[in-house]
């Protein structure tokens, strides 16, 4: 273990014993049990479990990441991405190149704010290392994060698809415990207002939760608001819930944070819907939460 890591496990249980908790880590409903923290500054794959309304330290362990760093921006520059994303699957890698182990876990990047920000690039994983290799340096792989393999096997049970969170960031950020709650209490009430007004039909208060900035599906806020005028502003709906609510701080971006849930439509004429669904919420001038990007899955 290099002196930078071996610093990093001392310090952050002390910094946590003294009230301080991570503060990307907001809320984590029941059917999250376990959220992954990279810290790629030393080279550290922190383990958190939902402990009651917060979180306590589970383990860690030593990674590698891309040859170019971390920070990707396109396709090829073997770096790994900084941000939210999530496990999507878990891969036999016995027919692959011995460089991935035992197996691997594709994580969903890039999601709706890579997107937005014109990111490029996939094929980002979790996954183990060469079998007859030593332990790699931790600047060596093509931009995914790589474990050593018993690690890996050890941990797979908790990499569950389309449910476990793995967060990217450069060095792990702490606050207060009342402050994470703070603003927990805050993005609660922001996603409550935005369901509630989707299902009284009240498009004025829906509209006014996206940001100027807004943009999906290639159109910019005004189109995206004609667009929701013709459909949702049209839409009889008799009951939306809001469901297994995430939220997570994004570690590259300071103040903008995720909300993942499942959402439950009902229709007056009875028929039902549900899905996984993300809206990424930015402070604006104001300092108002507005939405500035969104999602499904």
């Amino acid at each position: 273990m290099s002196r930078l890591i071996a610093i990093a496990v001392l310090l952050l249980p002390a910094v946590a014993q003294s009230g301080q908790v991570p503060a990307w880590l907001i809320r984590l409903p029941e059917s999250t049990p376990t959220v992954y923290v990279a810290e790629t500054s030393t080279s550290t794959l922190h383990r958190f479990e939902r402990d009651g309304d917060g979180v306590r330290m589970d383990g860690r362990d030593y990674m590698s990441i891309g040859k170019g760093g971390d920070a990707k921006e396109r396709t090829g520059d073997q770096r790994t991405p900084l941000g939210v994303y999530f496990v999507t699957d878990q891969l036999d890698t016995t027919r692959l190149h011995e460089k991935y182990g035992p197996m691997a876990f594709p994580l969903d990047y890039p999601n709706a704010w890579d997107k937005r920000l014109g990111r490029t690039g996939q094929g980002i994983w979790v996954h183990g290392v060469d079998r007859k290799g030593d332990e790699r340096p931790p600047l060596d792989t093509d931009g995914c994060i790589a474990l050593p393999n018993d690690r890996l096997l050890a941990l797979a049970a908790s990499f569950e698809p389309n449910v476990t969170p793995v967060l990217i960031g450069r060095r792990i950020e702490l606050d207060s415990a009342s402050s994470v709650a703070e603003l927990r209490r805050e993005l609660e009430a922001a996603v409550k207002r935005w369901a509630q007004a989707l299902e009284a039909g009240d498009m004025f208060v829906y509209l006014d939760a996206y940001d100027a900035s807004f943009e999906h599906w290639s159109m910019n806020r005004d189109e995206w608001v004609a667009f929701s005028l013709q459909t949702a502003g049209s839409r009889a709906l008799s009951d939306v819930d809001v469901g297994d609510l995430l939220l997570l701080g994004d570690p590259a971006e300071d103040g903008l944070y995720l909300s993942r849930f499942r959402l439950s439509l009902a229709e007056q004429d009875g028929r039902r819907f549900a899905y996984r669904h993300r809206l990424y919420w930015r402070r604006s001038e104001s300092g108002a939460l507005k939405i500035v990007a969104e999602d499904s899955g």
